[in-house]
């Protein structure tokens, strides 16, 4: 962190509050880079408590009246945001190409997801219908409503700055919330983006969508605040557990994704086409920064066979090309930033050191201008219990285990701490019925690469890779964002027997 000092061509980013651009109650700022050059794209202000209360306040004053608005007419609104993000999709994606580094098609695709999220809650009216039950005794009735929680935050981490937002922010809108934002200091350039495109949009009420910047001190402004009834959060095991403890402490519902190893089961069966570009795509696509990519391969069957399987994935691995995400020609962009390249190449020299054989080695790809490139990597003879094998490394970084059978292999996958996705790879109907019973994971893949869920189904995983007990999107993102509430109720007139309710 930097005392604020901007220049001509680095401008000072602002919070976005009660429909106004405004600057912080703090001078200190975050310097945001450029992955693939290191260029300083922008200081991002430091949010402090004071940021998080303004917001809240304003949030407080818009939710008032957007609980009372007919649902039809909340929907309606996010009718007009998706519109307005379909027609600035280009926009966006340049935006994320920029900040966090990915390939124009990734960043596309991320955009692409996040509009589905907002074509998701438009569902909103339906899935707000309460439940009726008539003559639960003599003249009584019974009905349950749901209803708005009131202000609600979401803290979205780097990976993903156009889709993940977008978990959250239409779902809490269209069931009356208002909503506070705080995006990754790391990538804040799409939510600011965000802010813009919103602030236009007149169906969408001044101060019902905020959003402040900020690192730990914003983040523990939001679980703090009395005026935040829910949390959502998407990073690491160890913050969301974090966030999950410090928000139901003071007395929020909380959803916490946390982090994830996520396991390919490699079957004798499986076609190796599919596996190779199924397992290159997903460990080594947005240069393994996504909580959906595979990061450990088990390679089942003889020697040979898995010896076969392994070595069409190192041919699709050497075949990626490293570099700057706006180059068409990149298949693997660069890591966040030069110090994450650091840490894993550190990661990789220890399991080197270990006596694990690097037979895809990505530290020989050119750094680049930013220093933050890194190439695909491939470790193989991995014990099971290495941390190569059991951590998340958050990189181009894939290890590689052997399993005797599908049990054996399973019995590796079950033993993460994580439970985020487990693929596997198979021609054989009774296999994947077998690994659709027994997988111990959220999010299931067969002959996929990366599994992760369409915005109508709930996005979430087990064990340490989340603490929370609904899921992001779908019917669980409803039932996050709103209090049901049940009354029973009888009226003067109706008959009674000896002026006792008879149940």
């Amino acid at each position: 962190m930097t005392l604020n000092s901007p220049t001509a061509t680095v401008r000072t980013l602002r919070h976005f509050v009660d429909g106004a651009w405004c600057e912080g109650a703090s001078d200190a700022v975050i310097d945001d880079r450029d992955p693939a050059t290191g260029d300083l794209l922008a200081h991002v202000p430091a949010g402090a408590a004071a940021d998080v209360d303004a917001a809240v306040q304003a949030a407080r004053r818009a939710q008032v009246t957007w609980a009372t608005t007919p649902p039809q007419v909340r929907a309606r609104a996010l009718y007009r945001l998706r519109d307005v993000l379909d027609a600035h999709r280009d926009e966006l994606a340049a935006i994320v190409t920029r900040d966090m580094g990915k390939t124009t098609d990734d960043a596309l695709a991320e955009v692409g997801r996040g509009i589905e999220s907002v074509e998701a809650a438009m569902s909103g009216v339906h899935r707000l219908k309460g439940q009726l039950l008539e003559g639960i005794g003599t003249g009584v009735d019974v009905e349950l409503v749901r209803q708005p929680v009131g202000v609600v935050a979401a803290i979205t981490p780097f990976n993903f700055p156009a889709m993940i937002p977008m978990w959250f922010l239409p779902f809490a809108v269209v069931t009356g919330n208002a909503f506070l934002l705080k995006p990754s200091e790391q990538v804040p350039l799409t939510a600011e983006r965000y802010m813009e495109l919103i602030g236009g949009i007149e169906e969408i009420p001044r101060g019902l969508v905020n959003m402040v910047h900020g690192g730990r001190e914003a983040v523990n402004a939001i679980l703090e605040h009395a005026g935040i009834g829910a949390v959502s959060f998407v990073g690491s095991a160890s913050t969301a557990r974090y966030v999950a403890t410090k928000g139901t402490e003071a007395g929020k519902r909380v959803q916490a994704l946390g982090g994830a190893k996520n396991a390919f089961i490699v079957l004798p069966d499986a076609d190796l086409r599919t596996v190779a570009s199924g397992v290159a795509g997903s460990a080594f696509g947005a240069a393994g920064q996504r909580c959906m990519a595979g990061s450990v391969v088990v390679l089942v069957g003889t020697q040979a066979e898995q010896d076969r399987a392994l070595g069409a994935i190192v041919d699709a691995a050497k075949r990626l090309r490293t570099g700057a995400g706006a180059n068409p020609a990149t298949d693997v962009c660069p890591v966040i930033s030069a110090a994450s390249r650091e840490r894993l190449v550190e990661e990789i020299a220890a399991a080197e050191a270990d006596g694990l054989g690097v037979i895809v080695d990505g530290r020989l790809a050119d750094p680049g201008e930013g220093g933050a490139n890194l190439g695909p990597t491939v470790i193989d003879g991995v014990p099971r219990d290495h941390r190569i094998a059991t951590e998340e490394l958050f990189g181009p970084v894939l290890a590689v285990v052997r399993a005797d059978d599908l049990d054996d292999a399973l019995a590796f996958a079950n033993a993460s701490r994580y439970g985020n996705s487990t693929i596997l790879f198979t021609e054989s109907g009774g296999a994947a019925r077998q690994f659709r019973a027994q997988a111990q994971a959220g999010m299931l893949g067969v002959n996929i690469g990366v599994a992760a869920p369409i915005a109508w189904m709930p996005f979430g995983g087990w064990k340490e890779s989340i603490d929370a007990d609904l899921h992001a999107n779908g019917d669980d993102a409803f039932l996050f964002y709103t209090r049901q509430k049940v009354l029973t109720t009888r009226w003067a007139g109706t008959s009674v027997t000896n002026g006792d309710l008879r149940f």
